[in-house]
């Protein structure tokens, strides 16, 4: 525990940038653990598990506080149902995976992710150029 300094600024790093802009700990926190302290990576996964839960707590909270934005709590709670039981699936199969494996599979993963957001953040340029495209909004009576 030489690094606790370390693991304290790792977190709220982790913990600004996850409540700026919504993602999980795995995103963050497992290369975090990985390439910065040297935990194997099923280790890096299942305690970014247990960091996420009261940090994503305190950021959920800090959320619903705020009356501008709305947050809908029975899709929260559908998801959350959903999400658990794919995370005892998610489990099963990885720890019958090689840690490399899964490590490319995370790297290929956040990679898609990435490109696809970037895509995605340009569409009115992309409507324009593609007529027969709709040009969708975002739901926000929910």
């Amino acid at each position: 525990m030489d690094n606790w300094i370390l693991y304290i600024i790792a977190g709220i790093a982790a913990g600004i940038i996850s409540s700026m802009f919504g993602v999980g700990g795995g995103i963050l926190i497992v290369p975090i653990l990985v390439l910065g302290f040297s935990f194997g990576q099923k280790s890096a996964q299942g305690m970014s598990l247990f960091i996420m839960l009261p940090m994503a707590l305190a950021g959920a909270i800090r959320y619903k506080l705020n009356p501008d934005i709305p947050i809908n709590l029975p899709v929260c709670g559908m998801v959350a149902l959903g999400g658990i039981a794919g995370a005892m699936i998610g489990t099963h199969f990885v720890f019958g995976m090689s840690s490399i494996i899964l490590k490319r599979m995370f790297a290929v993963f956040v990679i898609l992710t990435g490109v696809h957001m970037l895509v995605k953040s340009f569409p009115k340029a992309a409507a324009k150029e593609l007529p027969h495209v709709e040009n969708k909004t975002q739901r926000t009576d929910v």
